[in-house]
């Protein structure tokens, strides 16, 4: 009975001191990141437009009868546009040339009677009464001429905006109206182009311009020749927002535009981000936190796991690219993720057990 009490309290013992039974490590797939530098590119379509450009519009209103320039052409300073039906005003001219004709005619009669009054008056031969009333009759000629004049300048004036001009060199972008319309006062005729500049004009989504890097320089180059590039300058980000397509019109000035650029052309043009130092890392490797993104992060000397929070940059075709979080060199989980748990011990797949 005493032998049997000493040989159950030797098993007790060994069994205290057993190892307790240690987990097998979990074959996963490791990768280890490293940062790459990466120039990001992007191309869009947008279209050529001047620097300066003018609605032109008659300051009168009435019937067209001649447009004398198309689109593309290339037309002088006060050079004519288009024409309007001038008979009434051409009447009026006429009417007002009269008026002033007689006008002057009256006013040159009145001078000499106030002259003819005066000398008789210093004669004797008339009264001061009959020269002081010369001298009404003039001042009445007078004020009849300045009226006059003033009715012939408005009618020359509104014969000639019946003529649509140039205000200076410029060149023929688009045009409105068509022989025989009936247009309003004000109303655009035609879209004129001053000067000689060039600016291109692009649809940006809004992400695009999202971010820290900016865009200075655009490369350019036109759809008919895309390999003869020329050099752009963004000139212009509007701060609104196209409520139906989500993009923003970026305004880009051509430095050097080449021979034979239009207006209305389409265009492409490539801006480039600055070149970053980020991690990638496959899709698989992504994982979640409450905190947010996370990736299991591999202690190469304990080879255990933990939940590593990141911060994404931006996503790729076929990886993630982070912008915080992992280190230059760390070992991360891309599959077997789904079975981890802070601790867990883990293998790299197809490595000796």
């Amino acid at each position: 009975m005493k032998r049997f009490a000493i040989v159950w309290t030797t098993v007790l013992t060994v069994l205290s001191v057993a190892p307790a039974h240690s987990e097998t490590p979990l074959a996963v797939e490791i990768v280890v990141a490293s940062k790459g530098i990466e120039q990001r590119s992007f191309s869009l379509t947008g279209e050529i437009r001047p620097k300066e450009s003018l609605m032109a519009a008659f300051p009168v209103g009435g019937r067209v009868i001649e447009v004398l320039a198309e689109p593309g052409e290339k037309i002088e300073a006060n050079a004519p546009l288009a024409r309007l039906d001038s008979i009434q005003q051409e009447l009026a001219v006429r009417t007002a040339e009269a008026g002033l004709t007689t006008a002057r005619a009256d006013h040159v009669q009145t001078i000499e009677n106030l002259q003819r009054a005066e000398a008789l008056l210093a004669s004797g031969a008339t009264t001061r009464a009959a020269r002081d009333a010369a001298d009404d009759a003039l001042r009445t000629a007078e004020g009849a001429l300045e009226q006059a004049e003033a009715d012939w300048d408005r009618a020359t004036k509104a014969l000639a905006d019946t003529v649509l001009r140039a205000p200076s060199a410029s060149t023929v972008i688009s045009r409105m109206v068509e022989p025989g319309q009936i247009i309003g006062a004000a109303q655009t005729a035609m879209e004129l182009a001053l000067g000689k500049g060039y600016e291109a004009v692009f649809e940006v989504p809004e992400a695009m311009l999202i971010g820290e890097a900016s865009y200075s320089s655009v490369s350019l180059s036109r759809l008919s020749s895309p390999k003869d590039e020329f050099q752009g300058r963004i000139t212009e980000v509007s701060p609104l927002i196209n409520p139906s397509t989500g993009t923003v019109a970026v305004t880009v000035e051509v430095v050097n535009p080449p021979d034979g650029l239009s207006f209305g052309e389409p265009i492409r043009g490539t801006a480039s981000r600055p070149a970053v130092a980020r991690v990638n890392l496959p899709y698989s490797a992504i994982s979640a936190s409450a905190e947010g993104p996370a990736v299991w992060h591999v202690d190469p000397e304990t080879m255990q796991v933990s939940l590593q929070p990141v911060e994404i940059d931006r996503y790729d075709t076929s990886r993630i690219i982070l912008s915080d979080g992992i280190e230059d060199g760390s070992w991360i989980v891309t599959k077997g993720a789904q079975l981890l748990y802070p601790g867990r011990t883990v293998r790299r797949a197809g490595a000796d057990q």
